[in-house]
Order: structure tokens, then sequence, then C-alpha cells
């Protein structure tokens, strides 16, 4: 059974937490001082502690900083009737996992602390010298193992390769790790951004020129499929690539051979294609714009790499990756993120991915002054101007509905606020985080509110 310590000085507020407490069906133990409280959590199985700041001789927050001592993942719940600004910061810096100010409601406390040991019970471990990479590819999650398996049986091959994924799912990662498989990692991995150069430099580009090829060209140059001879070539975005160039491409996979801008020798060559795309190529070809063949020729081997809301498991390991890299770059000392903050991180739903989430941690090491991250370091992005514009419209309308009702207006409102959260949930889908910033109103309000009317996602509703 589940074990929380309360600690506080007054025994009314230890008798009202232990009452409340057990009718939740939690096991209790309390504490009238820090002193105690450290020996409780030294002797006993505590799973959470909820502790008041003011105490005799040993404070809140001192607790806090001896119980981390003894087990720093135990969670943590501060309370107080005499809130500052500055005790919020240092609990928080501490590594409590939330600051809740007498007198606070009982089914919002009772949110948070579901939420406390949830956090704890179901977040992945901690990754301190546990985290798992495969030829640079940071992920323990089943996706990624699915991902890790393919490519071990891929690489050792010289199939094509074609990889899906969104941008910043690190496509490149997957590119490079299935050339240093396939055996002689000495051989030249040649990246090309199909997007990045025009028509009329990419052929000059991808298969080189003679001197005096064109005006400009004062010099020979190699291109980087005879620079990719006997290795691997990766076509990043292949499928922004013209037509022009499409057919230009498909004659050197099937002939193996090609011919240098102006030039008139045959350079024939042994690469291997990895091609990326961020697009629906099957969808492109349907629609005329990709050539068919050419998509048969380099998807041999289709490998999706899955977006990081699919895998939200690695989100910790990425954490940790990302926060030493940055910490040691900046010459910090950040060593973890807040218990707030990594579920602020665990309910976004990174439009941009492993990279975008590589932004976060960086930008929130630079800006940090302490050794932990807190929330308000964390930079999400989130577009919400026109949302919030048909929501108000959404709601003046079910106002109109509803008032004319037999209902109080207690209920009334009860309901237009239930359909204001339930919008904003299914506009940002489902992100508490993107929805609480929507509405404007605290993360922590955004959860009990969500509790209180019980409202689900689908993937909640076991419907």
């Amino acid at each position: 059974m589940t074990t929380i310590l309360v600690v506080d000085d007054e025994l009314s507020m230890r008798e009202f937490l232990t009452i409340l407490l057990e009718k939740e069906g939690f096991s209790t133990c309390s504490a009238a001082d820090a002193k105690t409280a450290v020996k409780l959590v030294q002797d006993e199985k505590i799973d959470l502690v909820i502790s008041d700041i003011r105490m005799p001789d040993m404070n809140g927050l001192e607790l806090l900083e001896r119980v981390k001592e003894i087990n720093s993942a135990l969670p943590f719940l501060m309370i107080t009737a005499y809130a500052s600004p500055e005790d919020a910061v240092t609990a928080m810096k501490g590594g409590a996992y939330d600051y809740i100010t007498k007198p606070f409601k009982v089914e919002e406390i009772k949110s948070v602390i579901h939420s406390a040991l949830s956090a704890r019970t179901d977040s992945p471990p901690s990754v301190s010298g546990e985290l798992k990479t495969f030829c640079g590819i940071i992920g323990n999650s089943p996706e990624m193992l699915k991902i890790f398996d393919l490519i071990k049986r891929v690489g050792k091959t010289q199939a094509n390769v074609l990889i899906y994924g969104e941008s910043g799912t690190g496509k490149e990662l997957v590119a490079k790790a299935l050339h240093s498989l396939s055996g002689d990692e000495e051989r030249p991995f040649i990246p090309i951004t199909c997007s990045a150069l025009p028509e009329t430099l990419f052929e000059s580009e991808l298969f080189g020129h003679v001197k005096g090829a064109f005006t400009g060209a004062l010099a020979a140059k190699t291109g980087l499929f005879e620079l990719a001879n006997n290795g691997t070539a990766f076509l990043d975005e292949i499928g922004d690539l013209t037509p022009l160039i499409q057919t230009k491409l498909l004659r050197v996979i099937q002939e193996r051979e090609f011919k240098q801008v102006g030039g008139t020798e045959t350079v024939k060559v042994n690469v291997r294609i990895i091609s990326a795309t961020n697009k629906d190529l099957e969808k492109e070809v349907m629609n005329n714009t990709f050539r068919e063949d050419l998509f048969y020729r380099v998807a041999v081997v289709p490998l999706r790499v899955p977006p990081l809301r699919e895998r939200k498991g690695d989100v910790p390991l990425l954490v940790d990756h990302f926060l030493k890299m940055y910490s040691k770059k900046f010459n910090k000392t950040v060593q973890a993120l807040s218990s707030y903050s990594m579920e602020v991180l665990m309910d976004y739903d990174f439009p941009g991915n492993v990279r975008e989430l590589e932004n976060i941690i960086e930008r929130g090491v630079a800006i940090e002054g302490s050794n932990i991250i807190l929330p308000e370091s964390l930079t999400l992005s989130i577009h919400r101007k026109k949302q919030k514009k048909r929501s108000t419209a959404e709601a003046q309308q079910l106002f109109n509905e509803e008032h004319l009702s037999k209902d109080g207006l207690e209920d009334v409102m009860a309901r237009i606020e239930k359909k204001f959260i339930e919008d904003a949930l299914r506009k940002t889908n489902y992100s508490k985080m993107r929805a609480a910033e929507l509405l404007k109103i605290s993360f922590r309000s955004l959860r009990y509110k969500v509790q209180k009317y019980n409202i689900t996602s689908p993937d909640q509703s076991g419907g």
C-alpha cells in the first residue's frame, strides 16, 4: 500500500490530512517536526512526503534538502499558509514536486497528490548511468527497439533504404547507423540535401563538371556521387527533387554510371542509396509528382522513424543526454529538470520532435541560474490566437443556449467551463500544457478541473 508522510507542527492539519488521505485509500504516518520526519524517511518505506514550510528548529525547506539527500526520487509536496515567491522558487529548485498554499481546496490537493504519485510510478526510471544508445541514436522505447532491430538486419546488406519521418526525428542518424553497419565504417558517407540546391546547380553538385563546362567553371569539380563511390550517398528530402533530376538520378541508380556536366567520359560508381523524406512518397507517386520507377528503386526497404510524441518513454533519456551536453558546452552545473518541468515535457507533443526537445533543453540550460531547470525556463511553441477566437464564439453560443434552461447559474457556468476545457484539449491533441496556455490558466488548475469534470482523452475513455 502507498504510504504518505505528513509533516506539520499543527496537530489539526496533521489530523485533517491523515483523514483525507486514508479516505483516499492511502496508508499514512505523521510527524510534528522535521527531525522526526527524517528518521521516518530513513527507517520506513515512504512513497510521498507532504510538509509544511514553517516549523520550529528545522523548516520544511531544510527538510526537503535532507529528504532529497536520502532519496532523491521521493516526491515531496510543500504546503504553507505564508506563501512567498522566494520560498516557491527555493522549493522547486530543491526538487519539490509542487508548492501549495493554504487554504487549499480538498479536490485540488487530492489531484496534486495523485499526480505526484503517478509521476513517480508511471514515469521511466532515473536514467543516470543507464543511457540507452544504438549507433548514436538514443532510445529505449518499444518503438525504437523495433527500429534498432530493423537497422541491424538491413544495415549489413547493400539494399537501398527509404527513411520516412517528420522533420527533427533523426533520419540522418538512422542513415549513419545503416552505413556504419554495412561493413567498413571508413567508407565514405556523403549527405546530399536535395531541397537546398536549385536545379541549375544540382546536376553539377551531384555529378561534377569539367573545366569550362559553363560560365564560372574555372576548374574541374568532382561530384558528390563520385565522392560516395564504394560508400553511401544519403539523399535527404528526396521528395523535393524536380522531375528532371529524378530522371537523371534514376539512370545513375539503374546503370551505376554517369557523365560529368560538359564531360564525355563515363564515370562508373558503386554507391548505396539511403534516402529520407517527410512526405508521403506513395501519395506523390499517385499525384504524378514523383516517378514511380524511381520510388521502387530507392524504397527497396522502407523504414519509418516515429515522431517523439509516439515514444514519450524516450524523453527522459534524451533530456539527460542534452542536459549533459549543454551543461558542458556552457560550463554550467545544470543536472536535472524539476519534477513539474519533466511533467510539462511529458505532456507536450513536440511538433519539432527531437530537434525541438534539444533546443528546449539548450535554452533552458543557457538561461537557468541554478542546477535544476524550472518550468519557467522551458520555452514551448503554441499557436493560439485563432483557436481562442473560435473558443470564445463557441462559448457564447453555448451560453445563449444554456441560459434559457431552468438550471442555476453555477450549473450553467460549470457546463460552459467544461466545454471550454474539452475544446481546448481537442484543439491541442489533448496536451494539457498547451491547453492550459490556450485557456490562460495554470497547468495545475487545468489538471484539477480535468479531474473535477472527469474529462478523459480518447485513448483513456475505453471506448
